[in-house]
């Protein structure tokens, strides 16, 4: 593997420069998916929600195709962790959102279990798959090997800008909505220091899905018609 030395005396390698490109083109793809489909297309949200979700699972499948990135393994990397960890920074949010956000109307029988498992499961999993899990596991591949990764000091710094590639992708996907380009994006920047906590614990790619899943179900189920969860807001 071709190895750069660095002005600051790192090495960076062929595979982190790939990292890198992968993780700037997840940084369009996350601002230019609602900017054209939500705010220039105004589609109906639910037939956004099928697009974005198709086109992050896409954009991460060929990202671990084409980065060498083991899903099968990752996924069953500390899975029962993971899994626990996801379940209780949901439950974090959700308290977190019942206790700050107004409850609205919502719908009842059936439009309420699709629109639990629709915009709740399914878009709130890719949401966190997205916005936590891949920048975060982008930046962990990028670094693998490195003299870094073998001390404790080292590997907390590479968990700390992982965690600010997630709050970075956040906030560029929150700004392709032309209704968070205001002080609303603090609010889920600040969201993503929770529901990023368990894939940056375990790198696993679970965890931070179920968490952020855990927090739409929480949007369907209390604050229906809010006008920070469940983006597009019309």
């Amino acid at each position: 593997m071709t190895e750069v030395d660095t002005s600051h005396g790192g090495v960076w390698t062929q595979s982190a420069w790939q990292q890198l490109r992968w993780l700037a083109a997840g940084l369009v793809i996350a601002f230019a998916i609602p900017f054209v489909f939500a705010d220039v297309l105004d589609l109906p949200r639910d037939l956004y929600y099928g697009i974005y979700a198709a086109s992050v699972v896409m954009f991460f499948l060929f990202w671990a195709r084409f980065t060498g990135q083991p899903i099968t393994a990752m996924i069953r990397r500390r899975w029962p962790l993971a899994t626990v960890l996801g379940m209780v920074c949901a439950i974090v949010v959700a308290v977190i959102m019942i206790r700050t956000e107004p409850a609205t109307a919502k719908p009842g029988g059936l439009p309420l279990v699709g629109a639990v498992l629709w915009r709740g499961v399914v878009y709130g999993g890719v949401d966190g798959l997205l916005l936590s899990a891949f920048p975060i596991l982008a930046v962990f591949a990028a670094t693998a090997g490195s003299r870094l990764r073998r001390h404790l000091p080292g590997t907390a710094g590479i968990g700390a800008l992982a965690l600010l590639a997630s709050l970075v992708m956040t906030a560029a996907y929150h700004f392709g909505y032309s209704d968070f380009r205001s002080g609303k994006l603090v609010k889920p920047v600040v969201g993503d220091l929770i529901w990023s906590l368990p894939t940056l614990a375990t790198l696993n790619p679970v965890g931070a899905p179920i968490a952020h899943a855990g927090m739409h179900v929480t949007a369907v189920m209390h604050s229906y018609e809010s006008d920070t969860f469940l983006p597009p807001h019309q």
